[in-house]
């Protein structure tokens, strides 16, 4: 069932976005046709992926990935709610903490469950943090290549938009690595029956 949900709302998603395309490329509209084309592409992956791998994709990251390209793509370029400032960076931010989500979820696939009691919490704060710092690296770098090979203006504010936005990825993504370093203590530590030394009676006089 979540693999035909997988497929049909990313489905959705692509069309939309080529309906889009069609929309606005007779009217000679170039960067709401181009933004639209990266959309297509954007809601093509989770479709490529679950066409040709065996991944089993976790509904509500795949409906906040998608709920993150229409804030971006649609709402933010097409629609210009990137005028208002601050809306590049709330994305940023939440795509940050996305990603560490998407992190998070990886670990859980790819440990065996008895293995992850001899790696170390700290471990997956680093995976988890990193992973998100890369997905921000890698989007800032679409934005550049968009802006130079299209003559887009993604990258608005130049250098210091670049910066801004890799801050914002930056701290999405220690905000659920820590809560991922907590729980994962927690996790682990009741699963092997660790409680905390007790002090002895003398040491509280």
């Amino acid at each position: 069932m979540k693999r035909k949900w997988v497929l049909l709302i990313s489905l959705a998603y692509t069309v939309f976005m080529a309906i889009l395309f069609f929309y606005y490329f007779p009217k000679g509209e170039v960067h709401s046709y181009q933004v639209a084309l990266g959309g297509v592409l954007c809601g093509a992956i989770p479709l490529g992926l679950a066409r040709f791998t065996k991944l089993k994709f976790n509904l509500p990251i795949l409906l906040s990935y998608l709920a993150f390209l229409f804030a971006s793509q649609y709402l933010g370029s097409i629609l210009h709610f990137y005028g208002l400032g601050w809306w590049d960076t709330f994305l940023h931010l939440l795509s940050g903490a996305l990603l560490a989500f998407v992190a998070v979820a990886l670990y859980e696939r790819l440990v065996h469950r008895e293995g992850g009691t001899h790696i170390s919490p700290w471990l997956v704060f680093w995976f988890v943090l990193s992973f998100a710092v890369l997905g921000g690296v890698i989007w800032e770098m679409y934005e550049f290549s968009m802006d130079q090979f299209f003559n887009m203006t993604l990258q608005g504010g130049g250098n210091s938009d670049t910066m801004v936005d890799l801050v914002a990825d930056t701290v999405g993504g220690v905000v659920i690595a820590f809560i991922s370093l907590v729980r994962t203590k927690n996790k682990y530590s009741g699963e092997l029956g660790i409680k905390e030394p007790s002090l002895p009676p003398e040491s509280l006089a």
